[in-house]
């Protein structure tokens, strides 16, 4: 399913998540991230996208992702943060720290 292109316009931060429908790692680090933005009740402190790279080439291209699954912290029309292949929930909770509660 392909979302529309990242445009974050407000203080909440987005949080793009490029992924492959095919890969099983990309569904398991769906998980974590899910786990992630629950567990500390920070559901809400993101714009969540869901970027599929067979859906949205033109997003892949224009945020320079390679690999998959990749995340991407967007605030004030600026990636600010990337995070490559995330290996867990305690990897990816580290890399969202600035901007969890």
């Amino acid at each position: 399913m392909a979302s529309a292109a990242p445009s974050v316009t407000t203080a909440q931060p987005g949080l793009v998540f490029f992924h492959s429908a095919l890969s099983g790692h990309c569904r398991r680090v769906e998980g974590f991230l899910a786990q992630v933005l629950q567990r500390r009740r920070n559901h809400g402190t993101f714009k969540l996208y869901r970027v599929d790279r067979d859906d949205r080439p033109d997003l892949v291209e224009r945020f320079g992702v390679e690999t998959f699954p990749t995340l991407v912290v967007v605030e004030r029309k600026q990636v600010q943060a990337t995070l490559e292949r995330p290996r867990g929930c305690r990897e990816i909770e580290r890399f969202l720290a600035p901007w969890l509660n």
